[in-house]
């Protein structure tokens, strides 16, 4: 049986894909949060991983699970019924929120991939498949250079050895991670930075990225959450812990509700219109003082701390905007 015969007329269904539910961090996590205000709107809920998905002679199919969500640490989420033998018709679902975390590997591509077939019959998901796979979370801020630091992409030691001496303190990146994993910071002089540069390219076989060191990460590295190309006025400053360079709230970083700035403001401006054209829907800037340094585009986060310090109910302005493209 279909989905669409199991639901009322007029209800919209929303499937979401992310990593498995039941290991979520219910206080943080911003999935958690969209689902919370998908049901609160009278959205009926869907729930799959990225292995449940099934494409069958060109028709894109999931093993989908009836889900409600519930904000009880002890208690947030129950299936409705159990893996099905055979999968559901995709095309059936309104929305599909793609909510999948790095690392973004092949498999990841392969998703959006057959996302982008339930795109073909009229779903609407979001963030757009191809955007995500188009904008790279460390690579897509580079298209905006004279608001970045002074960056680097390349496969060289030498060339980063090069960064380094002129640049003199600099933080060097993979293109692939999230959450602070595996950043370093390269002072000058410093005595490992030949073997960082060979372990990070692995002896000049994979890309990384290097950017000079900004001292203002002192005041927080500021999440600036964008929806449908429009700021969020207050941002989530994560503010190093002692002896840490990296802010992330996952490598022990503190956060800091700020009011946007105005520079935070322009940066907002000028690329909020090319997020919308691209069908990024829900973003996340990385702003160090007054540079861009990440645009996140796959799962951004910190959306249920700058709700419990601020009172704005930013998930449910981000559900409405998706309705809002079905249904304007």
């Amino acid at each position: 049986m279909a989905l669409r015969d199991t639901e009322p007329r007029g209800k919209l269904k929303l499937g979401v894909v992310m990593d498995p539910i039941s290991a979520i961090k219910v206080e943080k996590d911003t999935t958690f949060a969209l689902l919370l205000a998908a049901q609160k709107n009278g959205l009926k809920l869907f729930y799959m991983e990225s292995k449940d998905l099934v494409l069958h002679n060109g028709d894109l199919k999931a093993y989908m699970r009836s889900l409600t969500v519930d904000d009880d640490t002890d208690n947030w989420h129950q299936f409705h019924n159990s893996r099905k033998e055979t999968p559901d018709e995709v095309s059936d679902l309104d929305i599909i929120l793609m909510r999948k975390d790095p690392p973004f590997n092949m498999d990841f591509v392969y998703t959006t991939q057959l996302l982008e077939i339930a795109e073909e019959k009229g779903v609407f998901v979001t963030n757009s498949p191809q955007a995500i796979r188009d904008a790279n979370e460390k690579l897509y801020a580079t298209w905006f250079p004279h608001l970045c630091p002074e960056t680097l992409v390349t496969k060289n030691i030498s060339d980063l050895k090069n960064f380094h001496r002129e640049q003199k303190d600099i933080i060097i990146k993979p293109l692939d991670g999230m959450g602070g994993s595996s950043i370093f910071r390269v002072k000058d002089r410093d005595s490992n930075a030949s073997v960082i540069f060979e372990t990070m390219t692995e002896q000049n076989e994979r890309f990384c990225m290097a950017q000079r060191f900004l001292p203002e990460i002192e005041n927080g590295d500021k999440r600036i959450l964008m929806v449908d190309g429009e700021p969020i006025p207050f941002s989530l400053a994560r503010v190093p812990s002692q002896g840490e360079t990296r802010g992330n709230l996952a490598a022990g970083g503190s956060g800091v509700i700020q009011e946007l700035t105005e520079n935070d403001k322009l940066i907002c401006e000028e690329i909020g219109g090319v997020l919308r054209e691209r069908g990024l829907l829900f973003v996340g800037l990385d702003v160090i003082g007054n540079h861009l340094t990440e645009i996140n585009v796959t799962s951004p986060t910190c959306l249920r701390e700058i709700e419990k310090g601020t009172g704005l109910k930013i998930a449910e302005k981000v559900v409405k905007a998706a309705v809002q493209k079905i249904r304007p």
